[in-house]
């Protein structure tokens, strides 16, 4: 441990603090904090690097970047050690009380009497280099002498924090003013010490758990009384982002089944996924939050604690676990952003640091608004795809096929989102420019003459939209024949125009073609012919044909449970529109088997709910093919008018892009669209469009509560339902 002789001037920007909490504590905990520490130290980016040492009861820190401690001259000729973070705190403790009581214990008087107090003392003499080719650094515990046990024993967190308040985070900043990257050991359990690292220091919070009992509980106390005192002290009110990391105990071996990460709900068993992702979507209020990509990347082996102890083991047994890690944590990206997301960014970024727009940096653009659109988040995804845009254009000029490619995405994300207007528009510009580079019968422009007629339709030029339906057709049948993908499907865009103008029987008999030809095509199991399998069985529901639907959902189900898995989103959105099948039909029991299987994946729904757009552009459908669970009204019923009357002003609000209006509109409707006594196509067709003007408003409280509201009424159906079996019964 080289003696520090650095100056430690201050950074252009102040650094983070990171505090690594396990609740049993140990070698996981200092080995991941060594392998993060020595990668990010040897990145010039990312120094100079500090790493306190909070564990007061087992300091250890030291012989995890290769410094064994010794007692302070116990050896002629050695060096006494440093003092360190117990002998420091102890020197404020002293200063501070030496100072008269002041009243203020908030605001400025507060951390004015703060900074009075950390200039008395030098920080600087309490820090050594830890290693010599790399700006890293160490605070240990304190130094080992035989009274370090009784110094230790004597520091109060809670008689400083009382004497003092804004101290320890006023510590922390002083500290991120002079390093990138401050690292801090917490203490293992709860106590006063614990609380000090993560409530007080912290900026990030990487917390460690394994299966043990009472260590994932652990962190999940931790983590939300973190966030309690920040949100609920007005000093505190400050951003803590949370790094969860599994650490398989020794000997446990691999969990092929997964039980321990996604759950058993045979067994009654949570997972610590879902656990994890609940948590954080609390505490961040973001219900599209999703942790599946960082879990995938970043976990911590089954590491003997022997090994990773010995000195410089910590680095080797945990220095891919931390590279993964950092590749989120050093740049700050959230644990919740898809890893293509974050790798995307980072390219971004350096091509940004190179310098100048180019086509390969608008194709990464282009792809990271394609990932933000299928997140739901539109706003970005339309700021980045416009983006991409124009570097195209301007490189490459109007008529390019990268250009054209761009202007097709917006005009998806568009129509996907409900600003018809803008998407026609756009359709409209890319079919001129296709004709004219490529000709009236290219596929590329009957793609977007299709997709143009799709949205015509929307805005109820039904007559135009067919009429150009009919002819993109024609075009690719005398093209490619009428067992081609492209055929098939303009005509499924034509079934669904044939939907929204209410030509059922048209529509039906298209989409039971454009099936058997997808199965034909591509294979009964192909995304495209499930997803087809769904927009027939939600039509069959409103024609009142629940039996076919029902015997086609059931298909698409098992299908979807076998190809992406019981827990996936797709597979979640089958069973609830089997659910609403299920419910219309008066078979209970049936619902109550689907119910069943739901809230041990309650998580998923809640994305669910809000939905995403499939590439195309199409939006899955995320109603159920249901006829009415309870007794439909006919559409004269003054209610129903009413209410017809009032949706068709909420979709002429939604077209003119008028937000606010449509927002106040879809919030008084609320009540009314989920009533028993309105008709089931009805309410299917309100909740849609008040989701959808709480998507394009970017509330994602307001989907949360919506989705809520809506298994709430399918809940109350159920029970109703019930209630008439039984009077029937009796």
């Amino acid at each position: 441990m080289d003696k520090n002789s650095d100056t430690f001037p201050s950074l252009d920007k102040p650094g983070a603090v990171t505090t690594l909490y396990a609740y049993e504590g140990g070698p996981a905990r200092n080995g991941l904090l060594a392998a993060m520490a020595l990668q990010l130290a040897g990145d010039p980016a990312q120094g100079p690097v500090l790493v306190i040492d909070w564990d007061l009861e087992s300091p250890s820190l030291h012989q995890y970047l290769g410094a064994p401690g010794h007692d302070a001259g116990a050896v002629e000729g050695i060096e006494p050690e440093p003092p360190g973070l117990v002998d420091y705190f102890s020197a404020l403790r002293d200063a501070l009380a030496r100072r008269p009581a002041r009243g203020a214990s908030t605001g400025p008087v507060a951390e004015s009497l703060a900074d009075s107090v950390l200039d008395t003392v030098d920080w600087r003499a309490h820090v050594a280099r830890a290693d010599g080719r790399h700006p890293l650094y160490l605070m240990r515990a304190g130094r080992f002498d035989e009274d370090y046990a009784e110094r230790a024993a004597r520091l109060d967190w809670v008689a400083l924090f009382d004497a003092c308040p804004a101290l320890l985070r006023r510590f922390a900043a002083r500290m991120a003013r002079h390093f990138r990257h401050v690292l801090v050991s917490s203490r293992a359990g709860r106590s006063a010490a614990v609380s000090a690292c993560t409530t007080l220091l912290a900026d990030r919070l990487v917390g460690l758990f394994t299966p043990a009992p009472g260590s994932l509980e652990g962190l999940e106390g931790v983590v939300r009384r973190a966030i309690e005192y920040r949100c609920s002290h007005e000093d505190e009110q400050r951003p803590l982002l949370v790094y969860p990391v599994a650490c398989p105990a020794f000997g446990a071996g691999s969990d092929p089944g997964q039980r321990w990460r996604r759950g058993d709900p045979a067994l009654g068993m949570a997972g610590y996924q879902p656990r994890l992702e609940t948590l954080l979507r609390e505490a961040y209020g973001n219900s599209r939050l999703r942790l599946g990509s960082w879990f995938d990347e970043v976990q911590l082996p089954a590491c003997d604690a022997v090994a990773v102890r010995r000195a410089g083991a910590g680095y080797h047994a945990l220095a891919r676990p931390a590279a993964s890690l950092l590749c989120w944590f050093a740049q700050g990206y959230y644990p919740w952003q898809p890893l293509s997301e974050v790798r995307l960014r980072m390219a971004i970024a350096h091509a940004g640091r190179e310098g100048g727009a180019s086509p390969a940096l608008a194709a990464c653009f282009a792809r990271l608004g394609a990932l933000c659109q299928e997140e739901g988040r539109d706003s970005e995804a339309e700021a980045l795809l416009r983006d991409s845009l124009a570097m195209r254009h301007d490189a490459l000029g109007e008529d390019h096929l990268e250009v054209r490619a761009g202007l097709a995405a917006l005009a998806n994300l568009h129509a996907a989102s409900g600003r018809l207007h803008e998407a026609r528009r756009e359709f409209e510009a890319l079919a001129q420019r296709c004709a004219r580079s490529l000709g009236a019968e290219d596929p590329e422009t009957l793609v977007a003459r299709s997709r143009l007629a799709c949205v015509l339709g929307r805005l109820g030029e039904g007559e135009r939209a067919l009429a150009l339906h009919e002819q993109v057709v024609a075009g690719c049948e005398r093209l490619f024949g009428d067992l081609h993908a492209a055929t098939l499907g303009s005509l499924e865009d034509l079934a669904l125009t044939l939907r929204e103008q209410h030509e059922n029987e048209r529509a039906r008999l298209l989409f039971e073609r454009v099936l058997d030809g997808r199965r034909r095509l591509q294979g009964s199991e192909h995304e495209d012919t499930l997803l087809c399998g769904q927009r027939l069985a939600r039509l069959l529901g409103e024609m009142g044909d629940l039996g076919n639907a029902r015997r086609l959902l059931e298909s698409v189900l098992r299908a979807r449970e076998r190809q992406d898995g019981l827990d996936a989103a797709a597979t979640l959105q089958v069973r609830e529109a089997l659910a609403d099948v299920y419910a219309a039909q008066g078979d209970v029991a049936a619902v109550r088997r689907i119910q069943d299987q739901l809230p041990w994946a309650r998580e998923e729904v809640a994305v669910l709910r809000q939905g995403s757009a499939p590439a195309g552009g199409e939006p899955v459908p995320r109603d159920g093919p249901a006829g009415a669970m309870a007794p439909p009204e006919s559409d004269s019923h003054p209610a129903s008018s009413s209410l017809q009357h009032q949706l068709a002003q909420l979709q002429s609000l939604i077209d003119s892009d008028s937000p606010r209006e449509a927002r106040a509109l879809a919030d008084s409707l609320r009540p009314s669209v989920l009533s028993s006594s309105v008709a089931h196509p009805l309410r299917k067709r309100g909740a849609e469009m008040i989701k959808r003007v709480y998507q394009q408003d970017g509330d994602k409280d307001a989907l949360l509560s919506w989705a809520e509201d809506v298994v709430a009424s399918l809940e109350g159906a159920l029970f109703q339902a019930e209630r008439a079996s039984s009077s029937m019964l009796r």
